[in-house]
């Protein structure tokens, strides 16, 4: 994609007569979302001939068919976490074509130098990892067939609700527990040490939201999304076994366990999130 994001200065918008919330973001360049956080505005957000709406000022991504919020925020080398922030974007993070996006200032580093120290967390992935899609446009529903392939620019439906509870994923001795490591890292899951080729297993019914390796220490990993804000996160696997837009229920294999990822032995790294938080998974699992 390219990063063409237009600089809106701030200033006073008179409204007028038949005008709407979308016209004065497409006549000013404001995201609407971003005009009605600054002026109060609620759903279904209505608006009165003269009254006086503040513009905010800032540089606004026109979001294309197709992009993700990985994609944007990797463009102009700004964090994606630091963009949902300042547009209060919330679960379920589906964006829409041609919803403007305020992206947020990040001083005097230039574009090159943004993008040379970049990185995807697992955070990123569950907020901004779904192509957008038009706003009279549904996500794809999920297909419990794994021989389905999906585009990229197809967004998932994940589930309303979540269904019964979390189930262990694999069992094994627990070699890395939630919260802050020894060397200082934080690790916002637990790391369960398996042998090579184990069956790694779906912690509760859900819907398949992304597999592949885009974040190097964790090697092959699989996200599921259950439901009511709930993700589990699957790391260092060695096959994967499910496709994006795969409906798995609790306990099914979805892929073996390997070595894959920065670890020296085979293991499995899972976490549970609500909505952005990680939750120390031993607080939701039975007891072993």
């Amino acid at each position: 994609m390219t990063a063409d994001a237009q600089l809106v200065p701030a200033t006073t918008y008179v409204v007028r007569s038949g005008d709407t919330l979308r016209g004065i973001s497409n006549r000013t360049g404001a995201g609407s979302e971003a005009i009605a956080r600054a002026n109060g505005l609620q759903p279904p957000f209505t608006i009165f001939p003269n009254q006086r709406l503040t513009i905010p000022g800032g540089r606004y991504h026109t979001v294309h068919a197709g992009e993700t919020g990985i994609a944007i925020a990797r463009a102009y080398g700004v964090d994606w976490g630091r963009i949902v922030a300042v547009n209060d974007l919330e679960e379920p993070y589906v964006l829409r074509t041609g919803m403007r996006l305020l992206l947020p200032d990040t001083g005097n580093e230039t574009l090159e130098e943004r993008a040379a120290r970049f990185h995807v967390d697992i955070d990123d992935i569950v907020t901004g990892g779904e192509p957008a899609i038009a706003t009279n446009e549904q996500p794809v529903q999920p297909t419990a067939s794994s021989a389905r392939v999906l585009p990229s620019d197809a967004a998932v439906a994940e589930p309303a609700h979540m269904r019964g509870s979390f189930a262990w994923p694999a069992h094994g001795q627990i070699i890395g527990r939630f919260g802050p490591g020894q060397s200082g890292e934080r690790n916002d899951g637990i790391k369960i040490a398996v042998p090579l080729d184990s069956s790694i297993l779906a912690a509760a019914d859900g819907v398949v939201a992304y597999v592949g390796s885009d974040i190097p220490q964790l090697g092959g990993v699989v996200i599921l999304k259950h439901g009511d804000g709930w993700t589990t996160v699957y790391g260092h696997i060695g096959q994967i076994l499910v496709q994006r837009g795969q409906a798995v229920q609790r306990g099914q294999t979805i892929g073996l366990s390997g070595e894959s990822g920065f670890v020296d032995r085979p293991q499995l790294h899972f976490e549970i999130r609500k909505g952005r938080d990680p939750i120390d998974p031993l607080t939701r699992l039975p007891p072993a």
